[in-house]
C-alpha cells in the first residue's frame, strides 16, 4: 500500500465540494487513512511550500492557502499517488481531462481545487508536515 497527501484547498472548501471530492477518492478504491480541517497561518503555508520559494507564484500561493480552511488527507492505495494525480488531472484546469476533479471545478490554475504529492518522497514530507504516525488509521 503506498500513501499520498491531499488537500482540498480553500475554494473546494468555501464551494462545498468537499464531499464530491471525497466521494471521488472512494470510488475510485481510494482509502481514506486520516483527515483534518485546518486553517493555515500564512507562515505555515509558507512553509509547506517552501520549495517554491523562488518562483514566482510563491506569494499568491501561500496567499490563497492561507485565506481559508483546507482538508487534508492521507490516502491508502496500491498507487496512491498516481491514482491522485489522475483523478485530480493537470494542474492547470484548461490541460485537465474531462472528469477530473480540475477540469469540472477548478476556476484558476492556483484555485484548482486540490493538491496532491508528486512523488514517494514528497508524499513523506507533505504528510509528515500535517499529521503524526498517531493520526493515521
Amino acid at each position: 500500500m503506498e500513501r499520498t497527501l491531499s488537500i482540498i484547498k480553500p475554494d473546494g472548501v468555501r464551494r462545498a465540494l468537499v464531499g464530491e471530492v471525497i466521494k471521488r477518492f472512494e470510488q475510485a478504491g481510494i482509502r481514506i487513512a486520516a483527515m483534518k480541517m485546518l486553517h493555515l497561518s500564512r507562515e505555515q503555508a509558507k512553509a509547506f511550500y517552501a520549495v517554491h520559494r523562488e518562483r514566482p507564484f510563491y506569494d499568491s500561493l501561500t496567499e490563497f492557502m492561507s485565506s481559508g480552511p483546507i482538508v487534508v488527507m492521507v490516502l491508502e492505495a496500491d498507487g496512491a499517488i498516481q491514482k491522485n494525480r489522475d483523478l485530480m488531472g493537470a494542474t492547470n484546469f484548461k490541460d485537465a481531462a474531462p472528469g477530473t476533479i480540475r477540469h469540472d471545478f477548478a476556476t484558476d490554475i492556483e484555485q484548482n481545487v486540490v493538491h496532491g504529492s508528486d512523488a514517494p518522497a514528497t508524499a513523506l514530507t507533505e504528510i509528515a508536515f500535517f499529521f503524526s504516525a498517531l493520526e493515521m488509521v
